[in-house]
């Protein structure tokens, strides 16, 4: 998988909302916010709307009223010149408003997001500004004494309890200590479109752990039984991908029930010879919600077995 072609900041944008949900309608949060007229844009700005409210969450303790937030991929470093395009973004936030005094430099406060710890960086801050390098709380830095307050998250050291989403926005993710507990906190939020683009982007990010594991839990194959049967759609021969879509059409033109029956089929047809006697179980069951249970237990399955398990047969 070409990592390059992931799209991580709208899914970073999506986390850090989730992130902070709790205490959304204290919070304005702009996306690839506009500082000109030109090409410079800061990934994310949010603004208090309360200004004297102090937010609770560990990534927000630090905010004041306008607050710059930076993000990079996972496989890149939090640099010198990304502190510096921050500092940038605030200056001219702070430069173009009509009054002077509209926005004052300790209203602003820097968020340097990445996976790695800017070693570099904080040694050049140390360095030429003086600056103190302290964590405030696990994975979450603060730095005191530079050109505006500032705070780095290295997402790898985030609580997994606390930072759910933000701490597995990655492409590095363990099977036990990280699927369980996207899968909770996804499930009942499908419908939800910040969920929904996060979640998306996860799974493809780590498609060879969910794909290779048969330790995937049942939640999550259930969450990803249509993805998982586009992925293995894509696998097919060209063969095979006619033979499928022939199914389809004979499907639509016997009937919806039937044509769930053809794509179950289709898909078992991947693991094994089918059985005579399951083949015509699975023909012959007109019950729309079984069928569905069933296609999804066969998009999930890595066996004949496995899906006779899942769907009870």
């Amino acid at each position: 998988m070409n990592r390059s072609l992931l799209q991580w900041h709208p899914a970073f944008q999506a986390v850090l909302q989730i992130e902070l949900s709790g205490e959304a309608e204290y919070l304005q949060f702009l996306k690839e916010y506009n500082l000109t007229d030109g090409p410079l844009r800061a990934d994310t700005l949010i603004i208090k709307k309360e200004p004297g409210y102090r937010v609770q969450k560990n990534i927000g303790r630090i905010f004041r009223r306008f607050n710059i937030v930076e993000y990079k991929n996972p496989w890149e470093s939090l640099t010198v010149r990304t502190y510096y395009q921050a500092v940038s973004y605030a200056s001219v936030l702070q430069s173009r408003t009509e009054r002077e005094d509209a926005v004052l430099p300790e209203d602003i406060t820097l968020t340097l997001v990445g996976n790695h710890y800017p070693r570099k960086l904080f040694r050049f801050l140390k360095k030429f500004y003086g600056a103190r390098v302290e964590q405030a709380f696990p994975g979450i830095y603060y730095v005191e004494g530079a050109v505006f307050p500032t705070q780095v998250i290295i997402q790898k050291e985030l609580p997994g309890e606390e930072n759910v989403w933000l701490s597995r926005l990655r492409q590095d993710l363990e099977m036990e200590a990280d699927v369980p507990a996207l899968a909770r906190a996804y499930h009942g939020k499908e419908e939800n479109p910040l969920y929904s683009e996060a979640m998306d982007l996860i799974v493809t990010a780590n498609w060879e752990l969910y794909k290779e594991s048969e330790k995937m839990c049942n939640a999550l194959n259930e969450l990803f039984a249509e993805k998982m049967e586009r992925e293995r759609v894509k696998g097919l021969t060209e063969g095979e991908k006619r033979g499928l879509a022939e199914g389809e059409r004979k499907g639509r033109a016997e009937g919806e029930q039937k044509g769930r029956g053809l794509s179950v089929l289709a898909l078992l047809e991947e693991l094994g010879q089918i059985p005579s006697s399951l083949r015509e179980k699975i023909m012959s069951q007109q019950d729309a919600n079984v069928l569905t249970d069933w296609l999804k237990a066969a998009a999930a399955a890595s066996s004949l077995e496995d899906f006779k398990r899942a769907a009870k047969l």
